[in-house]
Parts: structure tokens; sequence; C-alpha cells
């Protein structure tokens, strides 16, 4: 890509570099603000934003880079997105949330989780009552069941926990099925 400085002396010439770097730049551009939660239009916007201060920028002060173009106008268009976010999430209304009250206080059904639970068996139910609710440190919680050390005792709360996780999932449970 040619370097800016020797295009933008005329208009054809500036128009050709700002195509050209177009096209090597918004695709990674647009696929940063997808990523990102953002939509195509605000990857143009944000994209258009972004060729502006670089165009300012080089005029005004007389930019010198260091990378390249892309590279420079993909940095410019992610401090553009993330103050664009920033700015959104601090200016979101809360009317377009469908909550109610009653559901903040919603607390999971203990019997209903004990039974999943259950479902690992005594050992693994044991295991996790010990760390999760006695908070017994795993170096000792190794020592009470008889684990060789405490990435046994890792390893094993891990695997209950997947036991669990799996009778959930089979049964397609969500969050609102341990509700009261």
């Amino acid at each position: 890509m040619p370097e800016m400085n020797n295009l933008i002396q005329t208009a054809a010439g500036r128009e050709q570099f700002f195509i050209a770097l177009y096209k090597s730049t918004f695709p990674s551009v647009a696929n940063y603000v997808s990523k990102m939660g953002g939509t195509f239009d605000e990857a143009k916007d944000i994209f258009q934003d972004a060729l502006v201060v670089y165009y300012e920028k080089a005029i005004n002060s007389g930019l010198i880079i260091k990378t390249n173009e892309k590279t420079y106008l993909l940095g410019i268009s992610k401090h553009l997105w993330l103050r664009k976010f920033k700015s959104d999430i601090l200016n979101t209304s809360i009317d377009g949330f469908d909550i109610s009250l009653d559901e903040i206080d919603e607390q999971p059904s203990e019997s209903k989780l004990m039974h999943f639970l259950e479902t690992a068996g005594k050992k693994c139910m044991e295991l996790l009552r010990s760390f999760y609710y006695d908070q017994v440190p795993l170096g000792d919680a190794a020592k009470l069941f008889g684990f060789s050390g405490v990435r046994s005792a890792t390893v094993q709360k891990y695997k209950c926990l997947e036991k669990v996780r799996e009778t959930i999932k089979e049964k397609s449970l969500t969050y609102e099925d341990f509700l009261n």
C-alpha cells in the first residue's frame, strides 16, 4: 500500500489511498466490532471516524507511523469502539429490562439442588460439601478423604462437578428449573 504522504497531494491520490485503506482494513475492523457485539453499520461508522482521525492527524501533525497504516487504523478503530461501548453501557436505560422485583429475590430450591448433587454419589457429595459449604481447604480435604495430595483432591472435585453438570445437561435443565 502506498504511503499517504506521497498520495495526498491530489484529490485523485487521496481517493485512491483511502479506497486502498478501506479495502485492506475495513474487514478487520468489521470482524473486531462483530466479535465485540456490534453491528455492521456500527463497524462502518467506527471505521469512518477512524479514517477522519487518521487523516486529521496526518495533515495537522505530520503523523509518522512506525508500523503500517492498516495496523494504525485498526488501533484507532478499536479505541473508538471501546469508547463508544463504554458510553453506551453508561447510557443504557433500564426501562427495556423486564425484571420484576419478585424474580430478584428468588433463590434456587435447596431440595432440587441437593437432588442433583446426590446423583454424583455419596463421596462426591461429601467432598463438595466440605469444600464449598464447610470451606475446608483442599489440602485438608485431601487428607480427610484419603487422596494422595492436593492435586488429586482438585481432580476429584472437578470430576464430581462434571458428574452434576452432565446430569443437568442430560435433562436440559436451566437456572429457572431450580427456582421454587
